[in-house]
C-alpha cells in the first residue's frame, strides 16, 4: 500500500493576505502546504482522509481518476469544506460516494451541506452514502482502518491506524488506552502545529516527546502552521527518526 500526503498544512497561522513572513516568501516547495489530507492506495482501492477547502486543487495536482471512499477525522471546516468535489467521481466512476464519519460529524455534514442530503435534490449535487465510524475497525474493500479516539481541546476526534501506519491530526491529548492502539506502528503521522503552546494542538516539542514515548521506526509531523518555520531549518532540530511531512510526500506502508 501507498500513502500520499495531499496536504500537510493548516488554517492556523496562515494569513489570508500574505504577511510577507519568510514561509510565505519561501521558494522551497516543501514550505507550500495545503490543508491536511492523505490518500491511501492499495492495488484496488483508493481512500482519502479529510477533504478540506483545498480538496479540488489537491485532486487536480495528483490527477486522481478514481476514489472509493472519503473518511473524516472531525467536522472542522479545514477538514470537510471540499466534500462537494466528490460529485466528479459520481459522474466519472458512475458510483455513489461512501463517506465514513462519526454520528456527530455526520450531523455536521448534514448542516453544512444540506443541499446534498435534502429529499428534493437539485440535479448534479453529490451522491453520498453515509457510514458510521465508532470504535470497531472499518473495512473499505481491501483496506481496514482502526479508529483511534484522540482529543482536540474538548472535541473527541478520530485518528486511524492502517496496518502498521497510524495517522493522527488535530490532537493535543491521547489517553493511555488509545496509545495502546497506536503502539507497534512502524510509521506514525502526528500533528505539530507550532513551537508555542496551543489550546488544541500538540506543539513541536510535545509531538517530539510523544514520538519518543511511542517509538515508531519513523514519524512524520503534519498539520504544520507558518508559525513553526521553514521546512529545512526546522528539520535540523528533529531526532533522526522524525521528519516534517510535505505536500506530495509518498510512503510505502
Amino acid at each position: 500500500m501507498k500513502v500520499t500526503f495531499l496536504g500537510t498544512g493548516t488554517s492556523q497561522g496562515v494569513p489570508i493576505i500574505c504577511c510577507e513572513c519568510k514561509v510565505c516568501r519561501s521558494v522551497n516547495p516543501k514550505d507550500n502546504r495545503l490543508r491536511s489530507s492523505i490518500l491511501i492506495e492499495s492495488d484496488t482501492t483508493k481512500i482519502i482522509i479529510d477533504s478540506g477547502p483545498d480538496f479540488r486543487q489537491q485532486l487536480l495536482r495528483i490527477g486522481l481518476k478514481s476514489l472509493d471512499a472519503v473518511v473524516f477525522t472531525h467536522e472542522h471546516k479545514d477538514h470537510i469544506a471540499g466534500l462537494d468535489e466528490v460529485k466528479a467521481f459520481n459522474f466519472f466512476n458512475q458510483m455513489r460516494m461512501p463517506v465514513y464519519a462519526s454520528s456527530r460529524v455526520q450531523d455536521a455534514l448534514k448542516r453544512e451541506f444540506a443541499y446534498i442530503f435534502t429529499e428534493d435534490k437539485y440535479p448534479g449535487v453529490p451522491e453520498i452514502d453515509l457510514y458510521t465510524v465508532e470504535d470497531s475497525p472499518i473495512k473499505i474493500k481491501d483496506i481496514e482502518l482502526l479508529p483511534i479516539d484522540v482529543i482536540h481541546y474538548r472535541l473527541p476526534i478520530k485518528g486511524y491506524r492502517i496496518n502498521d501506519f497510524t495517522y493522527i491530526t488535530d490532537a493535543n491529548y491521547i489517553s493511555e488506552q488509545e496509545k495502546n492502539k497506536i503502539k507497534g506502528s512502524k510509521i506514525i503521522v502526528i500533528n505539530s502545529l507550532r513551537k508555542q503552546e496551543h489550546v488544541s494542538h500538540f506543539t513541536f516539542q510535545q509531538a517530539i516527546d510523544l514520538m519518543l514515548e511511542l517509538q515508531p521506526e519513523k514519524a512524520y509531523f503534519t498539520h504544520i502552521s507558518h508559525q513553526l518555520g521553514l521546512h529545512d531549518e526546522v528539520s535540523k532540530e528533529l531526532p533522526d527518526f522524525i521528519e516534517l511531512a510535505y505536500d506530495g510526500l509518498q510512503l510505502k506502508i
